[in-house]
């Protein structure tokens, strides 16, 4: 005896038939109404992603003329008295605890999201140098820092999420770049590689040796592309 099974919808079909049914123009509100219900969305979208949220996304839970950036504005000041704030970070917005409150939340000892994994000193400036003059091979990392820079090191970086592979560089054998990602981006709290801090200011402040050939001539692309 045969049996037949109905064929399972594919996910694509799905989230197509559920923007469909999804309402974002709220039409059927009175015009405050709807101002506040577009409010809400966005804070829950925002509230419940790990990564920052782009305007493409949150143009999906609102009406098609409605401006993103007038939500943002308006949603800043309802968080004005929170101890949280509405940060743009890596192309997104995202929500982060104000660092008045850094101290009650590392007393409390209770686990928290979206963290910066630990790094070892020379980690610390083997991404510097990655963030900063990218994209780079492991052999001419090695050669800025006068020493090998491991594939170890290479791998807690990217196990970190802060570097990914880039373009294969032109030299003998074509070996694989690193470039920095979203998540580095996100992690340091910056919006796109530009918000780097000035190279001479770290030295002057005694933050970066002056004998490590760091260069400001990075490419500033979107870190989509670098994941």
């Amino acid at each position: 005896m045969t049996t037949s099974t109905a064929a399972k919808p594919s996910r694509k079909k799905t989230n197509a038939t559920a923007e469909r049914l999804f309402d974002r123009e709220l039409g059927d509100l009175p015009a405050e109404m709807r101002w506040r219900e577009w409010i809400l969305r966005v804070e829950a979208v925002i509230f419940a992603s790990t990564e920052p949220v782009t305007r493409e996304t949150l143009a999906r839970v609102v009406g098609k003329d409605c401006s993103i950036d007038l939500l943002i504005d308006d949603l800043h000041e309802e968080l004005r008295s929170r101890p949280y704030e509405l940060v743009s970070v890596a192309g997104g917005w995202q929500h982060r605890s104000r660092t008045a409150y850094a101290d009650a939340i590392r007393a409390s000892q209770a686990p928290t999201r979206g963290g910066v994994a630990a790094l070892s000193e020379f980690e610390a400036m083997v991404l510097m140098a990655i963030a900063y003059s990218q994209p780079l091979t492991r052999s001419e990392l090695s050669k800025i820092f006068g020493k090998e820079v491991s594939r170890d090191v290479i791998g807690s970086l990217r196990g970190a999420g802060f570097i990914a592979s880039g373009p294969r560089s032109p030299t003998p054998g074509a070996p694989y770049t690193y470039v920095t990602t979203k998540h580095f981006l996100s992690a340091f709290g910056m919006e796109t590689l530009r918000d780097l801090p000035d190279i001479e200011a770290l030295e002057d402040a005694g933050l970066l040796d002056a004998r490590i050939p760091l260069g400001n001539g990075f490419a500033e692309k979107s870190p989509d592309e670098d994941e």
